[in-house]
């Protein structure tokens, strides 16, 4: 089999249409059609079912389509890779972070790239929980990762620093004047929880947390997104714990942003599962550096 029988195959599943993948691919559909049966000749059965109307996915089709993504998505970063590595001016390198990131810290980096590399463009994929951010990555649907340190990964891994997790209220709520809080303080009030909330072996640090010091938040909203969590305790909904440097990124001086005591930090990490050379490298380093001079919750911004 080849890679390119695997790309009209995956084109024929995405359109469901044989006409409308060889329309995609600017090929003629019997070109298309002999390359599909060839790599079904060559892996020993049909994958695909020909209906009236479109096509879809035979048990073995279904079998064969997560390997065939991969394999793709692995040749067009390795390809990618080897550009970079090369020196050549052009190219796309994709990134993978999780949303507080992407709202937090990557537009400015984002913009301090083009400066340095106005040559290679950033595609930019977004996920929820950082479970999803390393499966994707070992998918291949990025060059690297940006995010909370893996607790487990086989592949190149660099640290580069840290992020604050902080309370958020807004301007007039009692605690306002302090610069810090303990969380058994907060065992009254109303909190707002975020689907993006990081975990623990599986539990969330911020129940096993106010467990440890004896009470259950008590939840008054439940929202997807911590930009949202976070507008929504800038307008007294309720408390949220959320990155700092996020904050700052959502809503900018419209709250006050509380440190916990004692703090609470979560490693930051740029990983990947080819060495981080060339672009990729260049990336990390860029991060690593605007990562390390974020202040910390109660330092005042000029």
């Amino acid at each position: 089999m080849s890679l390119r029988q695997m790309e009209y195959f995956l084109a024929v599943v995405e359109e469901s249409s044989f006409t409308r993948a060889a329309d995609a691919l600017h090929v003629t559909q019997p070109a298309l059609s002999h390359q599909v049966k060839a790599l079904e000749r060559s892996v020993g059965g049909a994958l695909l079912e020909r209906l009236p109307r479109g096509v879809r996915l035979t048990p073995m089709g279904r079998a064969f389509l997560p390997h065939a993504q991969l394999a793709v998505r692995s040749a067009r970063q390795a390809e990618r890779a080897a550009r970079a590595a090369a020196g050549v001016a052009g190219g796309e390198l994709h990134v993978a972070t999780v949303h507080a990131l992407a709202v937090g810290l990557l537009p400015g980096i984002a913009a301090r790239w083009r400066a340095l590399h106005p040559g290679v463009s950033l595609v930019l994929r977004e996920y929820g929980s950082t479970d999803a951010l390393e499966e994707q990555l070992e998918r291949g649907v990025a060059d690297l990762a940006v995010g909370p340190e893996p607790a487990q990964w086989t592949g190149p891994l660099l640290r580069i620093g840290r992020e604050e997790l902080v309370i958020v209220v807004p301007f007039d709520d009692p605690l306002a004047g302090r610069g810090a809080v303990r969380l058994a303080e907060l065992a009254d009030r109303d909190w707002i929880r975020c689907a993006m909330e990081p975990l623990a072996d599986g539990v969330l640090v911020l129940d096993r947390a106010c467990g440890a010091v004896g009470f259950t938040p008590r939840t008054v909203l439940r929202t997807e997104h911590t930009s949202t969590a976070v507008r929504m305790a800038a307008a007294g909904v309720g408390v949220v714990m959320a990155p700092a440097h996020m904050v700052r990124g959502a809503v900018g001086e419209d709250c006050v942003l509380l440190s916990l005591d004692p703090p609470w930090h979560r490693p930051l990490a740029v990983f990947s599962r080819v060495p981080l050379t060339g672009a990729a490298g260049a990336f990390a380093e860029l991060f690593g550096a605007r990562a390390a001079a974020v202040p910390a919750a109660g330092a005042r911004q000029d």
